[in-house]
């Protein structure tokens, strides 16, 4: 293991901790509390508003209550639907509450239980209509095809709903591209469309003047505009007001670039520390694939204008991100964001750690150069196999000393099986998070790097004393 020594900070640089933070974090964390609330609130809403519209009387047969428990789990899955959609249309009000990747992480729990829901909304429903008709649920089903006009357009829903969940379990996503993942998700658009005839047309369920039809008209609407605006039409102002182009590819390391952008307005794309934007590089064969990345230095600006430049670094991580290394100067670029919580937003104490290993280190260092600290209360942890893995090492060390934080190198192979973040030659001398951070357990901890290496940090971390709300984490993942 290599490290390098604390940095000295003058003794009249400290100053007692000012705690900024304790508000900041409160509010966010009652409005994650509040979206979670009106999330499933929204479940009962739907279903109490059937309910008060007379569907209760549904139960006082046994076919209607197979039927009536069918529209049940067909109100409780749309709804789902359509919070799973919001989840993914980056809305600030959920990213700055809960951040990109968690919300993504509940996108993906609601998958099964809507899907589960619309296809007991399915069978259920052709139980109870074929037992009030004396036909088995197969020859319903059957029947309401022939019968009902939009039926077909229900069971293409559904199978829509189907290919889009089976593509998101982690053993199918991880074997196909994120393009074609992402492809498939755009399903999920289609089958909501192709869903929303058939709910306002079956049997009357959301008559005119009733209202279930303005809540679930108003649900509709409101989520489709939420997608449109801000999945297309906010990437596309930000694409138009910046005009961001390559300026220069910088080689950090082996496999590992820095890309310069120019552009105008960067002010407005200042103080995000390590948040991430999705990047697409106009270019022939590469304009199609969207790159999610963070800042790894704070925007230059050269006049009051906002002109200026800013830079993105990158590992070559597979076919799309090794053809970065290839940008010509002058390419044009869209963007995306900012996304995430990885930043001074989610800051909750005056102290701060922050942990990165091999390219996870690039935010870090975009973290560390805007997060405010007091000099003495930061330390920062690089993490990698080498020297050579220790991007942005240079710039690093120049900001720690500049800005009183402690820097530690730690590198080395680590243990067999991977059980610690730190390597072997460490665990051998006793070392532990605690020892580069003896007061973390009082400290934001900001952690980034492969997902393995930053669940064992993430758990050691824990151990040391470290709550919930002070742990950060930028996951790779998709």
């Amino acid at each position: 293991m290599n490290s390098s020594l604390p940095m000295a900070v003058p003794a009249g640089a400290l100053r007692p901790p000012v705690e900024r933070f304790r508000g900041q974090s409160r509010s966010r964390l009652f409005r994650a509390d509040l979206l979670g609330v009106l999330a499933w609130s929204s479940v009962a809403f739907a279903v109490a508003l059937w309910l008060a519209d007379g569907g209760a009387a549904g139960f006082s047969t046994l076919a209607g209550s197979f039927t009536a428990l069918g529209i049940v789990a067909g109100l409780a899955g749309m709804d789902l639907v359509l919070l799973m959609l919001l989840l993914a249309a980056r809305l600030p009000v959920i990213d700055s509450a809960v951040g990109h990747d968690r919300a993504l992480e509940f996108h993906r729990q609601l998958g099964k239980p809507s899907l589960y829901l619309l296809l007991a909304h399915g069978i259920l429903i052709a139980i109870g209509y074929g037992m009030a008709e004396g036909l088995d649920p197969f020859s319903e089903l059957v029947a309401l095809w022939v019968l009902v006009p939009d039926m077909w357009l229900a069971i293409v829903s559904s199978g829509l709903f189907i290919a889009v969940v089976a593509t998101s379990l982690v053993a199918v996503r991880r074997r196909f591209p994120y393009e074609f993942w992402y492809a498939v998700h755009l399903l999920t658009y289609a089958a909501v469309l192709t869903a929303i005839p058939h709910q306002f047309s079956a049997g009357g369920l959301f008559a005119e003047g009733t209202w279930q039809r303005w809540y679930w008209l108003a649900a509709c609407i409101g989520t489709g505009a939420a997608l449109a605006h801000y999945r297309f039409l906010e990437p596309l102002v930000a694409t138009v007001r910046h005009r961001l182009t390559v300026n220069r590819v910088v080689m950090e390391g082996p496999g590992v670039v820095s890309i310069e952008l120019a552009g105008r307005h960067l002010d407005e794309l200042a103080g995000n520390g390590g948040r991430f934007f999705i990047w697409r590089f106009l270019s022939p064969g590469a304009w199609w694939h969207p790159h999610p990345f963070s800042l790894s230095a704070e925007p230059v600006l050269f006049d009051s204008s906002g002109r200026g430049t800013l830079r993105i670094t990158v590992r070559n991580l597979g076919r799309g991100s090794a053809q970065l290394a290839r940008l010509k100067p002058g390419t044009r670029v869209a963007i995306e964001g900012p996304y995430g919580l990885f930043s001074t937003a989610a800051r909750s104490r005056n102290r701060v750690v922050m942990i990165g290993a091999g390219i996870g280190i690039t935010p870090i260092r975009a973290l560390l150069e805007s997060t405010p600290f007091d000099p003495g209360n930061a330390t920062v942890i690089l993490r990698g196999h080498n020297e050579a893995e220790l991007y942005l090492a240079d710039e690093i060390l120049d900001l720690c000393r500049r800005r009183g934080a402690t820097l530690f190198h730690v590198t080395g192979a680590r243990t067999t099986g991977g059980q610690s973040w730190l390597p072997a030659s460490a665990v051998r001398l006793g070392h532990r998070l605690a020892s580069y951070a003896p007061e973390i357990a009082d400290a934001d901890v900001y952690i980034c790097g492969p997902s393995a290496w930053a669940r064992s940090v993430i758990s050691e971390a824990r151990a040391a004393g470290v709550r919930e709300e002070q742990l950060h984490n930028e996951r790779f993942d998709w």
